[in-house]
């Protein structure tokens, strides 16, 4: 086990009621950090606080139920943060993410405009809103670590939305990246394959035969915080 890499710092993770955000939580308390778990879905995002490891005296952990989609909601949610733990998050990590899939000659408008606005939008506004709080706390160092996808950079049928919300996240990621560096604000983007998640379980069987196929060890991927360490 290696040490406490991240003991006094506080991370932020949307998303992380199930899936690859709950493996992030986890990690991240199992190394020390105090966690903010954010999520819509709050008996979900309960389910991830009870299971994460306390030290009671150093390391505290909080759930804050939150539409990532309102700018309104994310200014809030960082409010709520800052009165809780007394500062901003140094961490912060976006798994918040859905599909509406469909083929694009079928796919209706709405579907294509929700995807959009969780995967992406929210991706925007909790990334500017941790930013803002750094750099007015003086901080002069953090992280923001956006999850993308490999089906944004080479596609997959009937996700329009969801590959075109992805691939938007690695260009507003290098861009963020550009304009944060001299706050001391590291910006990266993770693009997982498919993982074995309640996302994934929505997928139609016959395609994730198909994309087992395609991997060399034939098995989906595990969620694992250790992904973004």
């Amino acid at each position: 086990m290696a040490a406490l890499r991240l003991s006094s710092r506080l991370a932020l993770v949307t998303g992380g009621g199930s899936g690859i955000g709950r493996a992030v939580c986890q990690r991240f308390a199992k190394e020390g950090a105090a966690v903010a778990v954010v999520d819509i879905n709050q008996g979900a995002a309960e389910e991830t606080l009870r299971s994460l490891p306390s030290n009671q005296q150093q390391q505290q952990h909080s759930l804050f139920v939150t539409d990532v989609t309102s700018s309104e909601r994310v200014r809030s949610l960082m409010a709520d943060i800052q009165a809780q733990f007394s500062r901003p998050p140094c961490i912060a990590v976006n798994c918040a993410g859905i599909t509406a899939d469909g083929l694009l000659l079928k796919m209706e408008s709405d579907a294509f405009d929700r995807v959009l606005a969780v995967n992406l939008k929210g991706t925007f506004l909790v990334t500017q809103a941790v930013a803002r709080a750094l750099v007015a706390s003086g901080a002069k160092t953090g992280s923001i670590i956006n999850v993308g996808s490999i089906v944004g950079k080479v596609g997959n049928l009937g996700q329009a939305n969801y590959t075109a919300s992805k691939a938007a996240v690695v260009a507003l990621t290098k861009t963020s990246a550009k304009e944060l560096a001299r706050f001391g604000i590291r910006c990266n983007t993770v693009l997982p394959g498919f993982i074995d998640t309640p996302m994934a379980a929505k997928v139609p069987q016959k395609v994730l035969d198909k994309v087992v196929q395609l991997v060399p060890m034939a098995r989906l991927g595990e969620p694992c915080g250790g992904l973004f360490m």
